[in-house]
């Protein structure tokens, strides 16, 4: 099927006007009844979103997850009007309640668009920029899926051809994780994503004369990207037809992204608060709100007015959407007959399904043999790339460090690329040195559905890329980051590299799972929980951050139970345990020498391995309680870095051995001895512990 427009004739009528109109009033009337919000940008947005939802975009509101769909993101997300009017007006479900009930208790109609809570929204935005990033890793994803499953159809004649339309504002484009995704989209030349900037030269402080003067337009042409300037109509309203033919001409450019400038006045044509900050993040107030409706031809005395020839009007892109739809399906349904096996593939990943057997790939590794876990992963990456061909990922700029290259000689590049491992459809990204936005294009990937990604860095690089971590966890995507150098065990780069803070910090966001292996089996059977935790089997989804060391650390003999985040590595000898030592990581090797320090001086230890506490915490009490023996109070937890998250585990007869400060440079081993991480550190905390309880 061709993605091609279809028509280019452009028609406007008095009720298209009229449903433009309803939007601004709704816009007005939703934050007016609220008492907060942002109207003025909704009220001049609504002839761009109206284009989009009802002339050019290709959805059916009946089915918002239609895998043929064209995507839209919101990435100004504090104008979720301007989306939720449109999803009501085309009919997705929300009716005119929802928007008089907008960011209240409740409602489906919060204050920024949230991803799984209210139909037709395609991802969490709010945080200025993260929508552009996630529309670049939608475009991404989109292509990868097109090499999955349709690689040699003619490009537009494909059933997996589809577009990614998203609106930015000004605030957006000077946040520094939207000059990254833009920077990788224009190398990538994603010509299927259409980016439309909202030039209205208000943000929160006033006209964007404080804070910005380069010239927009030519960073974007410098990014690679095919860009346009939409001029507004004579009466400062944005023009319709010049959106519409700007839009059409972007689709057409195929081996670019395309910017779009669309000058516009906020709260356009409020008499008195159009083109002033108060439009942006406030009620305009009764007198102005009644004002603009006389100059839009509305009562000024009714609010929430929808007239019944707008609403049945606008609900056509319910018969569009269909119409479409039935158009698509006739072309999949000839692709699955010509393609059976890669339909087959399609009908697998779609219903969250692993390959039969995948499981049999995981690489066990040699007991005793000193194996860094970035290397273990590194190794069972590789090995499952071979059989799970959804599972796909890269690193920003630190692969080699990372281990995170499932393929050498397949690199997500687009055509024209000089690199010799090229392919629009290859399996390595290369994010660049860009954290903040691999993170946020990671989301997109993932939202955008029909694959599985990985993105890799050092751990203490996570700083960069919090938000977006934290929007992973708030939208529960199956996104894994692969975190590596996860201590001071990193050594000479020092204290600049050296993660302290960061494995605490990132257990403080709730829904996001840390792993942190104690060793190379540890590391296959985190990666093996990962992935069965992707399938649908495990109901809501969440994302995964594995922390893996740069040095080697001994290998232990495989147990499953390392998959419950917590367990038994070695048991107590000559008895119950009368102390229990807790390690993580590279750590754990030091609770088993402290061990056998203890069981020679006759107290019986045990070792618990905990890589996970989110995944330990997710199993039933009677497990738990097997595990750490609420009896034995005497207990020792060792991490390097800081002991924020053990003092519930060990309890107030507990000691903790952890690290309270800053790292130095030096050989990794060295600072290990120096600060205090030994197994005679560990039995000393462990005798403490002892007589504490003992008390």
């Amino acid at each position: 099927m061709s993605t091609k427009p279809t028509t280019t004739e452009f028609e406007w009528t008095e009720l298209d006007q009229r449903a433009v109109d309803t939007a601004r009033v709704l816009a007005m009337d939703s934050v007016q009844k609220v008492g907060n919000g942002h109207p003025g940008t909704a009220m001049s947005l609504a002839p761009a979103a109206y284009v989009l939802f009802q002339k050019l975009m290709r959805h059916d509101p009946a089915d918002a997850d239609w895998t043929g769909r064209d995507r839209f993101v919101l990435s100004a997300g504090h104008s979720s009007l301007t989306l939720y009017i449109q999803l009501y007006l085309a009919g997705y479900g929300l009716e005119l309640d929802d928007l008089k009930s907008f960011r209240t208790w409740g409602s489906a109609t919060p204050g920024h668009p949230e991803y799984g809570h209210t139909a037709g929204v395609e991802t969490t935005t709010g945080p200025l920029g993260q929508g552009v990033a996630n529309a670049v890793g939608m475009a991404m994803a989109a292509r990868y899926e097109r090499g999955l499953f349709d690689p040699a159809t003619a490009p537009g004649s494909s059933p997996f051809d589809h577009h990614i339309f998203a609106i930015a504002g000004d605030g957006c484009l000077q946040e520094g994780i939207a000059a990254e995704a833009s920077s990788l989209a224009g190398h990538q030349k994603l010509g299927n994503l259409v980016l439309l900037w909202d030039d209205n030269h208000i943000s929160i402080e006033g006209d964007t004369e404080t804070a910005i003067s380069e010239d927009v337009v030519k960073r974007y042409e410098a990014y690679g990207w095919h860009v346009q300037r939409v001029a507004p109509k004579e009466n400062g309203d944005l023009d319709p037809e010049a959106l519409f033919r700007a839009i059409e001409a972007a689709k057409a450019v195929t081996d670019k992204p395309s910017f779009i400038a669309m000058r516009s006045i906020i709260a356009w044509p409020a008499p008195n608060a159009q083109n002033t900050e108060a439009a942006h993040g406030s009620a305009l107030g009764e007198e102005e709100v009644a004002a603009t409706k006389r100059v839009l031809g509305f009562d000024p005395e009714q609010s929430f007015e929808v007239t019944d020839e707008v609403i049945a009007h606008t609900r056509g892109a319910l018969d569009r959407g269909r119409d479409a739809k039935k158009e698509w399906e006739k072309a999949f349904a000839a692709w699955r007959t010509a393609s059976p096996e890669r339909a087959a593939e399609f009908d697998r990943i779609a219903a969250g399904e692993l390959p039969a057997g995948w499981e049999d790939h995981l690489p066990v590794f040699e007991t005793g043999k000193a194996v860094a876990t970035r290397a273990a992963s590194g190794k069972v990456l590789q090995d499952l790339g071979a059989v799970i061909p959804e599972l796909w990922g890269g690193s920003a700029d630190l692969a080699g460090s990372n281990n995170t290259t499932i393929d050498k000689n397949s690199s997500f590049l687009p055509k024209g690329n000089p690199l010799p491992e090229a392919d629009p459809y290859g399996r390595t990204i290369h994010f660049g040195i860009r954290e903040h936005s691999m993170a946020a294009e990671m989301n997109g990937i993932a939202l955008h559905g029909n694959t599985r990604v990985y993105g890799g860095t050092f751990l203490v690089f996570s700083d960069y890329m919090r938000n977006a971590v934290r929007l992973s966890a708030l939208m529960h995507l199956p996104v894994t980051y692969v975190w590596t150098h996860d201590s001071i065990g990193l050594g000479e780069d020092g204290p600049t590299h050296q993660p302290v803070e960061h494995l605490a910090s990132l257990r403080a966001i709730p829904g996001l799972n840390i792993v942190r292996p104690a060793d190379a089996n540890e590391t296959a059977l985190a990666w093996r929980e990962i992935l069965r935790r992707w399938t649908k089997e495990f109901g809501v989804g969440a994302p995964h951050g594995l922390a893996l060391s740069r040095q080697g650390l001994p290998t232990y003999p495989v147990n499953e139970d390392a998959a419950k985040g917590g367990y038994v590595l070695f048991e107590a000898d000559g008895g119950k345990p009368e102390v229990v030592l807790i390690g993580t990581g590279s750590e754990v090797q030091l609770a088993v020498a402290a061990r056998e320090q203890l069981q020679a001086a006759g107290v019986p230890t045990r070792v618990v391995s905990m890589p996970s506490v989110e995944w330990f915490d997710q199993q039933d009490q009677d497990y738990r309680d097997s595990v750490l023996p609420p009896s034995v109070k005497a207990r020792v937890a060792v991490e390097a870095g800081i002991g924020l998250t053990w003092h519930r585990f060990v309890g107030d007869a507990g000691r903790i051995v952890s690290l309270e400060h800053f790292g130095a440079s030096a050989d990794g081993k060295v600072l290990f001895r120096e600060f205090g991480f030994t197994a005679d550190a560990v039995a000393a905390a462990a005798r403490e512990s002892l007589e504490a309880a003992a008390r």
